[in-house]
């Protein structure tokens, strides 16, 4: 059966009406945004973590030189006092390390429950869960609906009439009980849905 080039184009009109290249472009853009966002703040954190870092190993080179022994030796004293400063710092560090690790480890069950919630939603299939809920009948007539065909049944349940909205608003009835070829209506339904 060979299909004229009003018909393709026809067919194209529909295709195009239901793509929207400038919604997906935004919606790339946004991801790509969302992405960059993400980087920077990642970027934001390793910088903070890394001079803090610095910070702390400055500390640690401190404490490294204070606890040195210089050439002279300092009195029974100052040894003892500066003792007590390296306990100190010692604890605070310690003090420190203990609360990091803590906070490592709680971040770590929080990338396991996130690992495993990624997981299950990469498993779970909602059309499939969906299409089981549903009616295949009732879907595809909503479908039609939405693209603005809206079946008209007689006494018998049939199909008697089709109500078609067109691209302009305005509504077309296209009667099957002329006799005319199933070819036939299908064109009226898609002139009309395009008009």
């Amino acid at each position: 059966m060979a299909i004229s080039v009003e018909e393709a184009m026809d067919a194209l009109r529909g295709v195009k009406a239901v793509v929207d290249p400038d919604d997906d472009y935004l919606t790339l853009v946004a991801a790509e945004e969302a992405i960059a966002g993400s980087e920077a703040k990642r970027k934001k954190e390793v910088d903070e973590l890394h001079s803090h870092l610095k910070a702390l190993s400055k500390v640690l080179d401190s404490a490294r030189i204070s606890a040195t022994r210089p050439s002279s030796v300092p009195s029974a004293e100052a040894h003892a006092s500066a003792l007590n400063e390296l306990d100190g710092a010692n604890l605070s560090l310690a003090k420190s390390i203990k609360d990091t690790e803590g906070l490592v480890a709680s971040k770590e069950g929080e990338l396991t429950t996130l690992k495993e919630a990624a997981r299950k939603l990469e498993d779970y299939d909602p059309a499939t869960e969906h299409e089981k809920a549903l009616d295949g009948t009732a879907l595809r007539l909503q479908i039609y609906k939405g693209l603005g065909f809206e079946p008209v049944p007689d006494k018998q349940s049939s199909i008697a009439k089709m109500l078609v909205r067109g691209q302009s608003g305005d509504i077309h009835i296209v009667n099957f009980n002329d006799g005319s070829p199933d070819f036939e209506y299908t064109q009226r339904l898609w002139k009309h849905a395009c008009s």
